[in-house]
């Protein structure tokens, strides 16, 4: 039978008193972090204890949360649910989401940051060296069950995983239904289509992405290429002159006939007002852009086109998880609240009240998702997408990539090998300058 939370949380008798007489022995008070243990090793002791799944929260727990303004009433509310449920109160205080990495940096080894907090995947990296987030270990087997794999590895450092998975985002296909009232399956589809629709003089064209690494990524990655090995891992590993992205942007020049636009024109606002106007059909653009639209267009969003030899559009993606400050004085019941907040349930309860997309499984299949048009269609290519690289190396990468696309799509004869070469070259030296 599948135990409860309070029940998966509820120490025997035995691990209860080995943790209470460590703490006494460390000189530890309320469940504190003992002296000289490092951060977070009084969570880590108890558990070590109780064994397997038996675990409680440190008597007197009690949280700090931060959390950026636009997801401030949601969390209030879950706040307000887990003190109910467990009673553990808890502050949600507001920080930028741009803002609580740094935070935690500088507050953390001084006991004011927050005990969980909200972090983009790639700054998690920097916060591991650093040592100031906790693994999640203790729900760690659940939360690989039920996540998506690409919110999995967007939470994990060198093979662990430290994230409870949040809410995702990623990029998809609008259409305009009054245009197209089912979204092309392929990229053969759209070039059927733009043969009958485009019209430059017009300004009328069937699609249109930005010429930058983030959005013209598909081109890489779903033609087997990649940008660095081992996962996005591996900076000596540069595969942006292998066969895949030679294959892939080969294929990109030869969109050219249905994008007949220099790659600098093909602006955010461009493409934005085209979209409004009815002119353009397809807009390759993030759940951010929905509002622009809500009230002006009759679109859907569906999954990036197929390439041409049938395989799904891979796209990249970002993920945002909930962290455990690794200085925090109740590292259990952070990690309890952390477990909490990214369930099915509060996940959902998310999506209702802000739009964030689940990271969750069951949460992203649920009907009310599935029937939304819009959100439906960010979680199904979210599925088959890939977490933007966070190791430091690849800012070395954006501005000569985003050279090389535009070079090859404004110069349809320029050789793609010579120009992904030189496109290499460069990034290297400007890793090894650093």
């Amino acid at each position: 039978m599948r135990k409860t939370p309070k029940e998966r949380w509820t120490f025997k008798r035995i691990g209860l008193a080995m943790l209470l007489a460590m703490s006494a022995c460390s000189g530890s008070e309320g469940g504190h972090t003992p002296e000289g243990t490092g951060p977070g090793n009084a969570g880590s002791m108890g558990v070590a204890s109780a064994g397997e799944e038996e675990f409680a929260p440190e008597q007197g727990a009690k949280l700090v949360v931060w959390e950026a303004k636009e997801q401030l009433e949601y969390m209030r509310q879950l706040a307000q649910a887990f003190e109910a449920e467990y009673g553990i109160p808890v502050t949600v205080e507001e920080l930028a989401g741009g803002q609580q990495g740094g935070r935690l940096a500088t507050d953390g080894p001084a006991k004011l940051a927050a005990d969980i907090l909200t972090l983009p995947h790639d700054q998690i990296g920097q916060a591991v060296k650093a040592g100031l987030l906790l693994p999640n270990d203790l729900f760690e087997e659940e939360t690989r069950a039920s996540m998506v794999k690409a919110a999995l590895e967007a939470s994990s450092y060198e093979g662990v995983l430290y994230g409870y998975p949040k809410s995702v985002e990623t990029y998809g296909l609008f259409y305009n239904k009054n245009l197209m009232p089912e979204a092309p399956k392929t990229w053969e589809d759209v070039i059927e289509f733009a043969k009958a629709y485009n019209d430059p003089k017009q300004n009328k064209y069937a699609i249109m992405w930005e010429f930058v690494g983030y959005y013209t990524y598909p081109f890489i990655g779903s033609f087997g290429g990649y940008i660095f090995g081992d996962n996005n891992t591996n900076p000596e590993d540069i595969g942006l002159n292998k066969e895949g992205t030679i294959r892939g942007f080969t294929f990109l020049q030869s969109l050219r006939s249905i994008l007949p636009m220099k790659a600098g024109d093909v602006t955010y606002d461009v493409k934005t007002q085209l979209f409004q106007e009815g002119k353009l059909a397809l807009n390759i653009d993030g759940p951010w852009s929905v509002a622009a639209f809500k009230d002006k267009v009759n679109f859907g969003v569906a999954p990036l086109p197929a390439t041409p030899d049938g395989k799904p559009s891979l796209s990249f993606s970002g993920v945002k998880s909930y962290y455990v400050n690794s200085y925090s004085n109740y590292p259990i019941a952070a990690r309890m609240f952390a477990h909490f907040a990214s369930s099915k349930e509060n996940q959902l309860k998310n999506y209702r009240m802000t739009g964030a997309i689940p990271a969750h499984i069951e949460a992203g299949e649920a009907p009310e998702l599935q029937s939304d048009p819009i959100m439906s269609g960010f979680f199904q290519q979210f599925q088959q997408s890939i977490p933007m690289p966070s190791i430091s190396e690849v800012n070395s990468v954006w501005d000569p990539l985003k050279a090389a696309f535009i070079s090859v799509w404004d110069d349809p004869s320029l050789d793609v090998k010579q120009t992904l070469d030189q496109t290499v070259k460069t990034i290297q030296a400007d890793i090894y300058r650093k």
